[in-house]
């Protein structure tokens, strides 16, 4: 964070922080070199600046008297951002002010592109840049076709096939690691066990698949920064079931970057690519260039997006009109008081 930028708040006699770990109703802010915990700042109407993993803040140091507090957050220079599963379109900063999004899959379950492509379009609207990490290569029989498979679907992400149990890959992905790392992907993909190579100890919990239908277990279950050896640090995340994306236009468009490219020589400028005469994409299709499976994709993320945009806008207008009530009730309340 830029010194100048918390200008402003240290005239006040704040001290900027960074939010190493959030959970319910706290969280654990480094400040003036110390690990304090503060009470998280009141609740407002916008949900993105409830404090977050990675946030930088402004806090009010503790006295003989009072708690330390965090009084304001900082604006955010990326952000992992995702839909709630609820129908109040409200949305969920999974973690602030990230450099690198590893999105991590596992080689021992088969490759799913649609939700790799979901991944990456979360991870390239966050700001950060994504390197995807293909983890347990030690049970997998086609390693060579696993990886052909996946890069398919990862237009200009690097991605690196590693194994937890012989150690293969992690210098190689160690050396593509930037600034605040964060690890994204379901449970049971290896992102706590990956971590824990990087980190080079058994820190972060880890616990098996269940037998049962192969799925993973929640082993993490709060988001916290923790020093890379190499410099940096590292930010696991509880696994992602469901990912829901909002506001993320460009990241399904740098996801889907051929479609772009082909979109833009279609006859109409508005082209749906879904029968138009003069559509370049549906041509791409039909002389095999393009894989059918990619278009129908992004055609979903993109229905996906619109939907929640258009819940956000009636929940922003549902709030207004809240509001304008609330006015009007205390204006009544008011006039009644005084005789009116």
């Amino acid at each position: 964070m830029r010194d100048e930028a918390f200008g402003p708040f240290r005239a006040d006699g704040l001290v900027p922080g960074r939010v190493v770990r959030a959970e319910r109703g706290f969280c654990d802010v480094v400040a003036d070199g110390r690990r304090l915990r503060t009470a998280l700042a009141p609740h407002s109407d916008d949900d993105n600046m409830t404090p977050c993993t990675g946030d930088w803040v402004a806090v009010r140091p503790p006295t003989p008297t009072v708690e330390a507090a965090v009084v304001r957050v900082l604006d955010r220079r990326t952000a992992v951002v995702r839909a709630t599963a609820s129908r109040n379109s409200r949305v969920q900063v999974l973690a602030a002010n990230v450099d690198t999004v590893v999105v991590v899959a596992s080689l021992a379950d088969p490759i799913t592109p649609g939700r790799i492509e979901r991944m990456l379009a979360l991870a390239w609207e966050s700001g950060g840049m994504p390197v995807l990490v293909l983890t347990k290569a030690d049970r997998c029989s086609d390693v060579p076709q696993a990886l052909s498979d996946v890069t398919a679907v990862a237009p200009g992400v690097e991605v690196v096939v590693t194994s937890a149990v012989t150690g293969d890959g992690f210098d190689a992905l160690a050396a593509t690691l930037r600034g605040t790392v964060v690890l994204i992907g379901p449970s049971g993909a290896g992102k706590s066990s990956l971590g824990n190579r990087l980190l080079g100890d058994e820190i972060l919990p880890t616990n098996a698949v269940r037998e049962s239908d192969g799925k993973g277990r929640h082993t993490t279950t709060w988001r916290e920064l923790v020093p890379l050896p190499r410099g940096g640090v590292l930010l696991d995340t509880p696994g992602l079931r469901g990912v829901g994306l909002a506001d993320a236009d460009d990241g399904i468009d740098t996801v889907f970057a051929e479609i772009t490219e082909l979109a833009a020589r279609c006859r109409f400028t508005d082209c749906a690519h879904a029968g138009e005469p003069g559509c370049a994409v549906v041509a791409a299709i039909e002389s095999g260039a393009l894989p059918r499976r990619r278009l129908d994709s992004y055609h979903r993320l993109q229905r996906e997006n619109e939907y929640a945009a258009s819940r956000s806008d009636a929940r922003l207008r549902a709030e207004r009109e809240r509001r304008r009530k609330q006015i009007s009730r205390m204006q009544r309340a008011m006039y009644r008081s005084d005789g009116r």
